[in-house]
């Protein structure tokens, strides 16, 4: 079984349950791990998983001006490497056609986590196929350590081809969690047979069925539907489009929009709101814990996620709110893009609209605020799908197995 030193952009994160789940749940499976993460926490709040994780957790230099000390002793045991001429081929290489200090900071990551890494790991496993497996890569390079991957959505989607094409070539396996993904990534490697489709799956102990209704119907002040949304404030999350659908809705129909996250665009969201007259219709709530989120999935009617691609072509795989929205067994609204209609059927456990479709989006929203059958209806099959498809339990075990090999 592999000892594995798991690279990530940073840790603890709110956003990224998904990987905190995983990571449990290899360590159920006894997979032994330490974690290397490049950043630390900037999250003031933690989930409970987070503290159920027991692999210690070594941060790397964020910057290396920060940590010279460390840096030096990273380089001088590299220059001790047979390997480093490797090593700085395929740096230089990198570097000619990404010419930023983030390449640089990379490496010398890479020379840290070289010396620092822990003398018994026989394996680098990296969230993410930008800036971590970057990381992974070189310190492969210098260490003969094997490296695999788990790639997502914006570090796919937003990285130079070319990169990708060299990291696959360079790593022993990957795992992407869309079924779009994975043919993308099949298209850009030389063996395609490496890359493997990997749902991250759902905890349904920690989504237990409340096996609630979800019935307000907006027809008056103490029937108010709740809609709720959980994702950061980013423009591939849609949430400007969201506002606009929500301006749209009948005068008379009584709702509140709850938005959970936080996110560089929430000012302007809020302005947004202000200029239609929604603000006293909206919720902000923040960033919030992992039980007062499970809280508002269970308080509301419909969930909405007006996902679409960025113009820097970053978009959203198969987002996990969905998965945690529909095991509460609350209606979904979302789009056709990426993974997104791998989870959601049309009119069987969820609504598709085509992304950035203001029209069709209000007219979604409406039909499910007047329709609660339609709505519970849903809501129990999405319950469902999730229980026989997404599981976190059903999905692992493909990871497990490639690391106990």
């Amino acid at each position: 079984m592999k000892k594995v030193a798991v690279i990530l952009k940073g840790y603890p994160r709110l956003s990224e349950t998904f990987i905190a789940q995983e990571l449990l749940a290899l360590e159920k499976a006894g997979i032994n791990l330490i974690i290397y993460s490049l950043r630390r926490p900037t999250d003031r709040d933690v989930h409970p998983i987070h503290s159920m994780i027991q692999a210690p957790v070594r941060y790397l230099p964020e910057y290396l001006t920060w940590h010279p000390l460390r840096v030096m002793l990273g380089l001088l045991s590299s220059l001790r490497s047979k390997n480093l001429r490797q090593l700085l081929r395929v740096f230089f290489k990198d570097l000619r056609r990404d010419r930023s200090a983030n390449r640089i900071r990379r490496l010398g990551q890479a020379m840290v986590l070289y010396r620092e890494i822990a003398d018994d790991r026989n394996w680098i496993y990296a969230h993410f196929i930008h800036t971590p497996a970057s990381v992974a890569r070189y310190c492969s390079i210098l260490s003969d350590l094997p490296w695999s991957c788990s790639a997502h959505a914006k570090d796919i989607w937003t990285s130079p081809k070319w990169e990708i094409e060299e990291k696959l070539d360079s790593l022993e396996w990957l795992v992407t969690c869309t079924a779009s993904n994975r043919d993308y990534l099949a298209g850009l490697s030389a063996n395609p047979d490496r890359i493997r489709l990997l749902y991250h799956g759902l905890d349904l102990e920690r989504f237990s069925d409340a096996s609630k209704q979800h019935l307000n119907n907006g027809s008056a002040e103490q029937v108010r539907v709740r809609i709720l949304s959980v994702g950061r404030a980013v423009s591939k999350k849609g949430y400007d489009v969201l506002i606009e659908a929500l301006a749209k809705l009948p005068d008379d129909v009584h709702w509140t929009f709850v938005h959970v996250g936080g996110g560089p665009l929430l000012k302007d969201l809020k302005r947004q709101a202000k200029s239609l007259h929604l603000q006293a219709r909206i919720e902000w709530q923040g960033p919030l814990s992992f039980s007062k989120v499970l809280e508002q999935y269970r308080d509301s009617d419909i969930f909405v996620l007006a996902s679409r691609i960025d113009s820097d072509g970053d978009r959203d795989g198969l987002p996990n709110v969905l998965m945690e929205a529909m095991s509460q067994r609350l209606a979904c609204i979302s789009t056709d893009i990426s993974g997104i209609p791998e989870l959601i059927r049309h009119d069987e456990n969820g609504l598709i609209v085509k992304s950035e479709d203001v029209d069709a989006l209000a007219r979604a929203i409406e039909r499910l605020i007047g329709d609660t059958e339609c709505r519970d209806a849903l809501g129990s099959e999405g319950r469902r799908t999730v229980e026989e498809s997404f599981s976190l339990k059903r999905n692992v075990q493909l990871l497990v197995d490639r690391l106990s090999e």
